[in-house]
This record gives C-alpha cells, structure tokens and sequence, in this order.
C-alpha cells in the first residue's frame, strides 16, 4: 500500500543531548559539591534509567514538576550529594539541552515535501511541544504525540495510534523511523512498517 505517512521518534533520531555533564558539575561545585566527571556521568546515567519508563508520567504543569524532583533525587543520591532536589532541580533541567541531529530537518522537508504527512512520536513528557518549537521543528512536522499525553509509552501502540489518528491515515500506509527496539515493537504492535534511523537514509529508502 501507497505510503501516505511517516512518524519519527525524537531522542536519537530527531534530537539529540548536549553533553550535560559539565554543566552539572559546575552546578554542583557552585553549592559546594565536587564530584569527578566519571561520578557526574554514572548518575546521570541512573537518572536517565529512571526517568525513560517513567516520562509519561509527567502530563501536566503539576506532574511534570513532581517528575523533575523526583529525577534530580534520584541523579543526587547517585552522587550521595546531600542537596535539596527542590532547589537543585531547576540547574538539572537547564543542563539539558536539546539540539537537531544533523540532516534530521532535512530529511523531513524532504518527506514533507514528497506529500507526505509527519507525527513526531516519542517517549517524552508534555514538554516535547515546547521543545521541539524552541528549535523550529514542530513547524515541519503536522502532529506532536508524546508518552505523556498517549498515556503509555512505546512499544504500547497507543502513542502511534493517536498519531495515525491526527493524521487520518491508516497503520498500513505509515511507516515509523527510530532508533530502538520500543519504536520497532510499537510501530508493528500498532501494524506500522518501520525503518530504522539514521533520519536522513530512512527518508531516502521511503523515497526511493
């Protein structure tokens, strides 16, 4: 069937994450506390187990919030740095800064381009909107779905069959672009095709 369209993931295959860790550290020896980038990096790395199967949880200004607090206590016990998560949360969320991976914009004017219709779907929380708009990509995209607001995250099928839905498409005639085994599980889960990332030589073989 006619591919009619396409739905990309955003962690790794639309975005990608700045090296948060030296401005970690500097926010931590700002409050008087020293901790080797090797340390920084190992409970940033916790704190990202905790928060991937988790981001939908936050849905809301209130949620969101209790989210963050409860990432930025799970980064300080990593380092058994005895700070408030309250104050600190604020320095953890501004050292995650978000930028477009490279061909990612073009490779999606390229689909757009063809006629076809695009969805970013992606385990996140409700920020994914404002996120992707401070970077000029939520113009080129018709529909933002996120975990947050699907309810579930992927593989669940529910965050692709709301994008489908937006779109007014049929499972059959999308196909899905990622770069893990959840945007492959989910996107069959929900009778998609998939293509795995990178971005732009997906959007060459869908083309093709």
């Amino acid at each position: 069937m006619q591919t009619r369209a396409v739905t990309i993931d955003a962690h790794g295959t639309l975005v990608t994450l700045r090296d948060p860790v030296p401005a970690l550290r500097h926010s931590l020896a700002s409050r008087g506390v020293e901790r080797t980038r090797e340390e920084t990096t190992r409970a940033f790395a916790a704190e990202v187990v905790y928060y991937v199967p988790r981001s939908h949880e936050g849905r809301d200004e209130a949620t969101l919030a209790r989210l963050r607090r409860e990432c930025t206590a799970v980064f300080l016990a990593a380092l058994d740095a005895e700070l408030d998560p309250d104050e600190f949360a604020p320095a953890f969320v501004d050292s995650l800064v978000f930028e477009t991976v490279p061909g990612a914009a073009q490779a999606c004017r390229m689909l757009a381009g063809a006629g076809l219709r695009l969805a970013v779907v992606s385990n996140w929380d409700v920020g994914l909107g404002d996120l992707l708009a401070s970077l000029g990509l939520e113009r080129i995209v018709d529909t933002v779905v996120s975990s947050a607001e699907a309810g579930e995250p992927k593989p669940s099928p529910a965050p692709f069959r709301l994008a489908l839905a937006r779109l007014e498409v049929e499972p059959t005639e999308a196909v899905h672009i990622g770069d893990g085994v959840e945007d492959e599980e989910g996107a069959h889960a929900a009778g998609m095709r998939f293509e795995p990332a990178p971005l732009a030589d997906a959007a060459k073989r869908i083309l093709a």
